[in-house]
């Protein structure tokens, strides 16, 4: 596993268009590799330096892109620990009070952006990503049509390290397997890696996919990220876990179940860490309009009586009690909430019918 880190100077008021337009396209990405300056033989260095505006700190001494972690040992030689403010690992990951676990390369933006937001410019609260898969299966059109997959899971990984940055996580951690061993019911070698990481962190707060979700590849994550958490001592788990909207929202959960997550009012900075991910959107998928249309959708729709006391909203599962009473089956949990949302349909319409 690599451990490196990249502290460019970021323009106060970031146009999201801007940077995917600068960073991906495969014009850009040809040149770079072109007129890249070269390094001595001698040295396998490849990190980059630059420097700060005018005004800002300078920035420390990144650390190499190759260097070894002695950390932690993920199962895949091919996961990477990016650190965007150059701090040491151990205390990168120590500081760590908010943790999103997605599986792909965009999804913590889309669902965890509440814990991105809680934490951004402070010093006392840190965000921390992992990604679990590669990007290999990722849908690609346009300008991204042809780029095979060991070319688009490059894009996809700078994509998200750009992510951290703009978002100013504390570390970003991206496992790199493919979507089959995540959805194996047999596989612990995820489950395995994100205890590490947890006992590293010690997050406060964890998000996650919802159990709900209907992609293979999400309940998987979750599905490891439970049973990680589960495995922890009791003290070392975390105090909320949630499970967030991506593949199916979460509009149909009793509302006593929701929790609520409002994130009005920084529809700027949801813009640029949503932007960035230009493979995915001139690739074929307006994962951007559609994760705000949402968020929006949420908090007009949430109550019927009463005017919009929110412009941006995120619904989330609580998944806690799965984390703190490892006894209760993650099937039946959710069932439960799906059962009460059909006895919520079932009697509305038995009452106006004038069934008993």
């Amino acid at each position: 596993m690599s451990t490196f880190s990249l502290k460019p100077a970021i323009p106060a008021a970031l146009d999201p268009g801007f940077l995917p337009a600068l960073l991906y396209n495969r014009h850009y990405l040809q040149s770079a590799r072109k007129n890249s300056p070269k390094l001595p033989p001698e040295s396998p260095c490849m990190c980059l330096t630059r420097k700060p505006a005018g005004s800002a700190k300078p920035s420390p001494q990144p650390a190499c892109r190759n260097s070894k972690s002695n950390f932690m040992k993920p199962h895949n030689p091919t996961s990477e620990v990016f650190i965007p403010d150059a701090k040491p690992e151990a205390e990168a990951l120590q500081r760590i009070t908010h943790l999103g676990i997605g599986a792909h390369q965009d999804d913590l933006e889309f669902m965890a952006f509440h814990g991105i937001l809680e934490c951004f410019a402070r010093d006392d609260r840190w965000f921390g990503g992992v990604t679990c898969t590669n990007g290999a299966g990722s849908s690609r059109s346009g300008p991204y049509a042809a780029f095979p997959d060991t070319e688009m899971m490059a894009i996809r990984r700078q994509e998200q390290n750009t992510a951290a940055i703009i978002g100013g996580y504390g570390v970003m951690i991206q496992l790199d397997y493919p979507s089959s061993t995540i959805k194996s019911p047999t596989a612990q070698e995820l489950k395995e890696d994100l205890k590490q990481i947890l006992t590293a962190t010690r997050p406060e707060v964890v998000y996650t996919h919802n159990p709900a979700d209907k992609h293979d590849t999400h309940i998987g994550v979750t599905v490891a990220a439970l049973q990680a958490m589960r495995e922890l001592p009791h003290d070392q788990r975390p105090k909320q876990v949630i499970g967030c909207e991506v593949w199916r929202n979460l509009d149909w959960l009793p509302d006593e179940h929701k929790v609520i997550m409002d994130v009005s009012g920084r529809d700027n900075l949801a813009a640029a860490v949503n932007g960035v991910f230009d493979s995915q959107i001139a690739g074929g998928k307006r994962y951007d309009i559609a994760t705000l249309g949402r968020r929006a959708a949420n908090a007009t729709f949430f109550n019927s009586h009463s005017t919009d006391a929110s412009t941006q909203v995120i619904f989330g599962m609580d998944l806690s009690p799965l984390v703190t009473d490892e006894s209760i089956d993650i099937v039946a949990y959710v069932s439960d909430l799906l059962e009460q949302f059909h006895d919520d349909v079932r009697i509305k319409l038995s009452q106006r019918i004038g069934q008993s």
